[in-house]
């Protein structure tokens, strides 16, 4: 289940296209006057990108991200003043002619506030740009942490699902052992059936099974026959019933999902007399998979430390598989246990 991957446009075309945007936007009233652009208008458009792409390459990610924030602030405090009043004492500022009334009330603003008067213009034209620098490399991080943090945590939810796959190939072994062995005891004539068919199971658990996803209509075949194993176990297997409707073709569903609740039934389903009654509906619909199980609580029911891990592993296995797309519900009232399980497809 490999997600698809996004594909985004490399960083350093964004930039420049952002940058030629408001170049363009700058230098047009210029350009529209005279048919060129001043020389002081390229110097400080150069620096401008010098320092967006010092503080976002080398400032941010060595002083602000490392939580060096006051040595940052002085560099920066120095940096913009020393850059903004030197280009503008070298290269004073140039209006187009055709913005004269904007810079005629500009003078009188300034010449109004007396002889202490002091701009912040200069340092506001370059502090524009830092500030998105800053902006877009905090933001660049931030997506960067987030993927990292997806991606260890699909890594951790595979691993965790491969080792419950792990725990539950064993104990599914050590349930059909011991209904070989019943047989065996019995020198039953079933016995060396049963030990095909335990074959063929163990050949879907080792060539399908290991997989993450499998088609339906095998893991149905597979049900069948663990089905059909059981019965042959059984000294009374009248009562055990299985039922599948529906079309299973053209689906596919994570592997060994249903067989821990039927190991349950069968596992639990028989009385101290012998007698066992487990029923199983498997109700297959376009985007949607029902397994209803059912089954005689045994009397003599034995609960021993390891009875419950096919169950849990499975219950786990849901949570990471259908978060918030399957229902299950388990009840339990001493005489019958009853699972229902729907998947959303």
């Amino acid at each position: 289940m490999n997600a698809s991957k996004r594909k985004y446009l490399p960083q350093w075309l964004v930039h420049t296209f952002l940058w030629c945007a408001v170049f363009g936007l700058i230098v047009y009233p210029f350009f529209l006057e005279s048919r060129s652009i001043p020389f002081n208008i390229v110097v400080k458009w150069v620096m401008a990108v010098a320092i967006f792409y010092f503080n976002y390459y080398y400032l941010v990610p060595n002083f602000l991200l490392r939580d060096k924030m006051k040595t940052y602030i002085g560099i920066s405090i120095v940096l913009l003043f020393a850059v903004s009043y030197g280009l503008h004492n070298i290269f004073p500022p140039e209006m187009p002619k055709n913005l004269a009334p904007f810079v005629e009330r500009m003078k009188e603003h300034r010449e109004a506030r007396g002889p202490f008067r002091f701009s912040l213009m200069p340092v506001v034209s370059f502090a524009v740009p830092y500030i998105f620098a800053i902006m877009l490399r905090v933001y660049t991080e931030l997506q960067r942490n987030e993927n990292l943090r997806k991606t260890v945590e699909k890594e951790k939810v595979q691993s965790e699902l491969q080792f419950l796959k792990t725990q539950l190939n064993p104990h599914f072994l050590f349930n059909s052992l011991n209904t070989i062995y019943s047989l065996s005891v019995k020198k039953s004539p079933h016995t060396s059936e049963a030990i095909i068919n335990l074959s063929e199971l163990m050949r879907y658990m080792i060539y399908e099974a290991d997989k993450d996803l499998v088609p339906l209509d095998k893991e149905i075949e597979y049900i069948k026959s663990y089905v059909a194993l059981q019965r042959l176990r059984l000294a009374d297997s009248e009562n055990v019933f299985l039922k599948i409707s529906g079309d299973d073709s053209n689906k596919i569903i994570p592997s060994l999902l249903f067989i821990s609740f039927i190991e349950n039934a069968f596992k639990y389903g028989t009385d101290y007399q012998g007698k066992t009654m487990v029923k199983i509906n498997l109700l297959v619909q376009e985007k949607s998979i029902q397994l209803y199980v059912i089954n005689k609580i045994g009397k003599q029911r034995v609960k021993s430390e390891n009875s419950g891990v096919g169950l849990q592993n499975v219950k786990n296995r849901l949570n990471f598989l259908y978060p918030n797309s399957h229902f299950l519900e388990i009840e339990d009232d001493g005489e019958n246990y009853e699972v229902n399980l729907i998947l959303n497809l």
